[in-house]
């Protein structure tokens, strides 16, 4: 089990190939292209989701705050090979409140995961989750997620305050 403390952002982002060449000239590294599905599940706190993909693969707790600024979150994750059985616990134990279908590019610079996706039935995104741990400084988690949010130009009202669950489950009031 991982316990992180993330600050994070989610936008609305028609633009990768501009991010991808900033991410190129900021010597980003690049881990890979994930086709992942989220499958979300019916908790009474937080939001807990199984991710299925090529690269990644694990089950997430998170709580955080639902605004469009860059917000905290607590994660909890344990990462797993197999997920058929667990996947299938899960489903008969809490019942499936959403799936997301995604194809995820992903990019490290430092402790900078940048996530361009493009979600089914949504379209184009960008997630930026500055990581760290429940110690660090929140300030400095905040001031570098803010510096990637210009760098990239990222408008405010382009950023999301939902999760994609919350999306494909029609909260699209900000999509437009």
């Amino acid at each position: 089990m991982n316990e992180k403390f993330n600050i994070e952002i989610k936008a609305k982002c028609n633009f990768h190939n501009d991010v991808r060449n900033i991410l190129e000239s900021e010597n980003a590294i690049y881990i890979g292209t994930d086709n992942q599905i989220d499958t979300y599940f019916k908790v009474t706190s937080g939001r807990l989701k199984l991710r299925e993909g090529n690269i990644e693969n694990a089950l997430i707790h998170y709580n955080r705050e639902d605004k469009a600024d860059p917000k905290a979150s607590d994660v909890l994750l344990y990462k797993s090979e197999s997920t058929g059985l667990l996947k299938e616990l899960l489903e008969k134990a809490l019942g499936v409140l959403a799936v997301v279908d995604k194809k995820r590019e992903i990019y490290f610079i430092g402790n900078a995961k940048i996530h361009l996706d493009i979600v089914k039935d949504l379209g184009e995104y960008i997630e930026i989750e500055i990581q760290g741990n429940p110690h660090d400084d929140k300030s400095e988690l905040l001031n570098k997620c803010k510096y990637l949010l210009k760098l990239f130009g990222i408008k405010d009202e382009n950023l999301i305050s939902y999760s994609y669950s919350d999306l494909v489950l029609g909260n699209d009031s900000f999509l437009n």
